[in-house]
């Protein structure tokens, strides 16, 4: 009977001492912010005491006279492991596929669960003279985190990572065939990916001859701009010439909206119809991954040989102006930035700035105040974004030069005189008034010289970015005047969602 209960005493102390019964501590939390980068795991032994003693009691039996060892073992051992799920959640502002620049959002808010058991007990009694040392084995595991941080970068942090080359590329715009030597265009790969690499250019102008299906150029678009992130981490301006009436390229093609020629409107003279207007072409050109519209003609009727006729809404500057400016908000309020066309206005023309090599308009400053001026200040004051200067050498200057190579049209009377800060693009420089009187480089430099941002088309892009590019280095043109212009590129992309990452 001693011997039962001293039996009993010794496993109630066994007992308490190993915490049967007590309170499981809480696990601590764990924070993650964010994707484990790699899990490195050790293995090693530790050999020690097992740190639930072993007891050996000893009793003299009267039956016997012989040492009896009692020990008792309580084996404890748990294991708990904290598993992070990872969700990446990719996303795209531009929809692009193959986008290298797509945002991807970590999603690693959770809470670590705590496990709740009671640790198992074995009990066994062994006959035992000495106390026994066990080896376990410990793993531990260590998770290294890092965080990144995902953001839209500034215009200024894009333009400090730009080399010299990439600069001056964003202040040029060229056709799809001009990047590949291939005609017509219809899709894109290799050497569409390859020529922006080479030479990354800020925009993108698409004609009737690039359009079958709105599929077919939604995915040309698409893709493009993935391979101009790639190429330098900035997207392209994508444009199109579609005015409504003559010029609708999309209306044509792709059977989006179509109008009348703008003459007809601007009989009635209302700014709802215009803003209408507007906003069914920015619906629908944004929706086929166009950014730019070459629209609307914000010139005046003046002279009956001027080749613009009715595209151009009326012969009072007032009128036009109303319904300049309701196009305008109507294409910037969906989406699509507007360019009025074509400073300081070809209504006065008697030629063809396409097909001759000189127009000269003989107007005075102070004309052009009274009459051509007024379309482009109302809706510049409105918040235009895009100017198109032309091709026309206007007396009252007094340079002798087309308007987009002249720094008096366009630093002195644009900028100065109007007070435009946005983005001034030349019209198209592969026009008879350019190629056949100006090279490719020359044409180029004179009208950055002018304070244009943007030469559209050409004939040789590559020449003329060279050529610019070696103007820096030579000091001929100040890298601050480059400088100048891509900031205001680049602040336009990136209120057009082009500089995410």
């Amino acid at each position: 009977m001693k011997l039962k209960k001293y039996i009993a005493c010794s496993l109630g102390i066994c007992l308490l001492l190993t915490g049967c019964g007590r309170a499981q501590k809480a696990s601590s939390d764990i924070e993650a912010s964010a994707e484990p980068e790699s899990v490195t795991e050790e293995f090693y032994d530790i050999t020690e005491t097992s740190p639930i003693p072993e007891y050996t009691v000893i009793t003299t039996s009267k039956a016997q006279d012989t040492t009896t060892a009692l020990s008792e073992t309580v084996t404890a051992s748990a294991t708990t492991a904290v598993m992070t799920e990872e969700n990446d959640n990719g996303s795209d502002s531009s929809g692009e596929e193959n986008d290298s620049s797509a945002q991807y959002e970590d999603n690693n808010d959770y809470e670590p669960q705590q496990q709740s058991y009671e640790p198992p007990v074995t009990t066994q009694l062994t006959v035992n003279t000495s106390t026994e040392k066990r080896t376990t084995a410990v793993r531990t595991t260590a998770i290294v985190t890092t965080t990144t941080i995902n953001h839209d970068p500034s215009p200024q942090e894009v333009l400090s990572e730009l080399t010299l080359e990439q600069k001056v590329g964003q202040m040029f715009m060229v056709t799809p065939e001009a990047l590949t030597g291939i005609s017509p265009m219809r899709e894109v790969g290799n050497g569409t990916k390859n020529a922006l690499a080479a030479y990354p250019v800020g925009g993108i102008i698409y004609f009737a001859q690039n359009l079958t299906s709105q599929d077919q150029i939604r995915t040309m678009i698409r893709n493009t701009q993935s391979y101009s992130r790639s190429a330098c981490g900035v997207g392209l301006f994508t444009a199109v010439d579609e005015e409504g009436g003559t010029v609708a390229r999309c209306a044509q093609k792709l059977g989006t909206a179509s109008f009348s020629n703008m003459a007809h409107y601007g009989r009635d003279n209302d700014y709802g119809t215009a803003y209408g207007i507007g906003s069914a072409l920015g619906r629908d050109l944004h929706s086929l991954g166009f950014n730019v519209d070459f629209a609307p003609v914000a010139d005046v009727d003046i002279c009956s040989g001027n080749e613009l006729g009715d595209r151009i809404f009326s012969s009072d500057p007032d009128v036009v102006a109303n319904m300049v400016c309701g196009v305008t908000m109507g294409l910037q309020d969906n989406g699509v930035c507007a360019t009025l066309k074509h400073f300081p206005g070809l209504g006065a023309e008697d030629g063809n700035t396409h097909t001759n090599s000189t127009v000269i308009i003989d107007r005075s400053v102070k004309e052009l105040r009274e009459t051509e001026f007024i379309p482009f200040k109302a809706a510049i004051d409105k918040g235009a974004d895009f100017v198109m200067v032309g091709h026309q050498t206007v007396t009252g200057f007094g340079d002798e030069l087309p308007c987009d190579l002249s720094y008096t049209a366009v630093t002195e009377m644009l900028r100065g005189e109007l007070g435009f800060d946005g983005i001034a693009v030349t019209d198209a420089h592969q026009m008879n008034t350019i190629s056949k009187v100006y090279s490719s480089g020359e044409a180029a430099k004179l009208s950055i010289k002018a304070g244009m941002d943007i030469i559209l088309m050409p004939v040789d892009h590559r020449a003329a970015i060279d050529e610019v590019c070696r103007a820096v280095r030579s000091g001929e043109i100040p890298e601050s005047r480059i400088d100048e212009s891509v900031m205001r590129i680049l602040s336009r992309k990136y209120q057009l969602g082009l500089l995410k990452r």
